[in-house]
């Protein structure tokens, strides 16, 4: 299991349990958008690990943001350090 997840309300929270490599970030991508199509929350939250989040695990997280915005459901990533939110916010912009 990739991820683990819980909805508080609204909210959709997916915990990614360790980073990701090119062998499963696809399955992350897949377990995330499931999630978001069955709960049908009104926004969505995904916990990274802790520390510098690899790429592929960024690469799921901006997936999951362009599916989201899609839907328009906004999604905040959590867990993850300055420079990565950094990231995250100039490739979803």
């Amino acid at each position: 299991m990739l991820t683990s997840h819980s909805v508080d309300g609204d909210t959709l929270r997916v915990t990614l349990h360790h980073s990701l490599d090119v062998h499963t970030r696809a399955a992350a991508a897949a377990e995330i958008e499931t999630l978001v199509h069955t709960h049908r929350p009104r926004r969505v939250t995904v916990q990274v690990p802790a520390g510098e989040p690899t790429p592929a695990t960024l690469s799921v997280v901006v997936r999951a943001h362009r599916m989201c915005k899609s839907l328009d459901i906004p999604l905040s990533l959590t867990g993850a350090t300055t420079a990565a939110q950094r990231l995250f916010a100039t490739n979803t912009a």
